[in-house]
């Protein structure tokens, strides 16, 4: 973590004018000309600085800053509210700050949020990677020193630590329910195909599908935005096949519930003529009518895991990057069909 970090004083010299001038560039001072102002900016560029605004800060309050930044790529799905509340709960214990931010699966919007955390000096980053997130994006910071954990979703060849799901065990044991109820007609429902959480989850719902003997279809397989909108969706277009499905493991509990609300449409009701399991366990689940069955991953948990694996980086000085893969369980509610209420069934593998 002890990384050289370009200074004001490289930058002056760089530029050929005075510490004093790059300061007043930083801090968007009218009392700098346009022509400097564009040769500051330019060498700040080349050079790669990034302006720690908390660091001025401190330097004017005589405080210590402990911020964490936390970024979710979909803050309307209510996982990624419980997950910072897990988070929250451990570094607020720590004496830490959290920035939360949204970035609607933007990259360019993740890169712009990360840079104005840097510029506040966080002291270590929590991030569920937009789509199309790649390892250079996260490089920055990196080369910064500052810890990061990636979780929720993993990022290729980025060298930091990650928090993720048994995804693959999850879907399985949600499928293998299903056939043990007497269902050879299994959609699955949902999901960007091009996340490495949706490969997981497809690979764990074919495998199943194999295990049982089931010849997979390609026609059972409906992507959609993972969002409740997106289940309405996703379950139409099923049921408009000639040879409907007769449940379906959903990629999110948020596309379980839209999925609910296609078969009401259809004046079909989910549990009784039609099975669905969704996949996370967020809180309305166990109220929701009817009670969903999922593949519970402990939002909250999975929160304050990664905030301590998080700290323990942050305390270590100079972290190795760790993977680590939670274990999930089946809790079988009234939404698959199945008699017994508040099953559980942890997924080892």
């Amino acid at each position: 973590m002890n990384k050289k970090r370009v200074t004001v004083v490289e930058i002056a010299q760089a530029a050929g004018v005075s510490k004093s001038t790059v300061s007043l560039v930083l801090q968007n001072s009218p009392l700098v000309n346009e022509a400097t102002r564009a040769k500051v900016t330019a060498v700040i560029r080349e050079l790669g600085y990034v302006y720690n605004r908390g660091a001025a800060n401190l330097r004017q309050s005589g405080s210590n800053s402990k911020i964490i930044g936390l970024v979710v790529n979909d803050l309307t799905n209510s996982f990624f509210a419980e997950l910072a509340v897990g988070v929250d709960m451990v570094v607020q214990s720590a004496g830490y700050v959290q920035f939360l931010s949204h970035t609607g699966e933007s990259p360019d919007r993740q890169r712009e949020v990360i840079n104005s955390m840097r510029e506040h000096g966080i002291s270590g980053l929590i991030v569920s990677p937009a789509r199309g997130t790649q390892a250079i994006d996260l490089k920055p910071l990196i080369a910064s020193g500052i810890p990061v954990v990636a979780t929720v979703r993993n990022v290729a060849g980025a060298k930091v630590s990650s928090l993720m799901s048994d995804n693959h065990g999850g879907a399985m044991a949600a499928v293998e329910h299903l056939v043990a109820l007497g269902h050879r007609r299994i959609a699955f429902l949902g999901g960007f195909a091009d996340t490495g959480v949706f490969t997981e989850r497809y690979q764990g719902y074919a495998d199943a599908l194999q295990r049982a003997g089931i010849v997979l279809e390609e026609a059972l397989i409906i992507g959609s935005a993972p969002s409740r909108a997106g289940g309405v969706d996703a379950i139409m277009r099923a049921m408009q096949l000639a040879d409907k499905p007769t449940a379906a493991l959903c990629f999110n509990d948020a596309v379980a519930f839209g999925v609910c609300d296609g078969l009401r449409a259809q004046r079909l009701e989910p549990g009784a003529d039609f099975a669905v399991i969704g996949f996370d366990d967020v809180i309305e689940a166990k109220s929701a009518v009817p009670a969903l069955t999922t593949v519970s991953v402990d939002p909250q948990g999975m929160g304050q895991k990664a905030a301590q694996l998080l700290l323990k980086q942050i305390n270590a000085g100079q972290p190795e990057a760790e993977a680590i893969v939670s274990s999930v369980r089946l809790v079988v509610r009234e939404s698959c069909g199945a008699t017994r209420q508040g099953e559980q069934r942890r997924i080892t593998g």
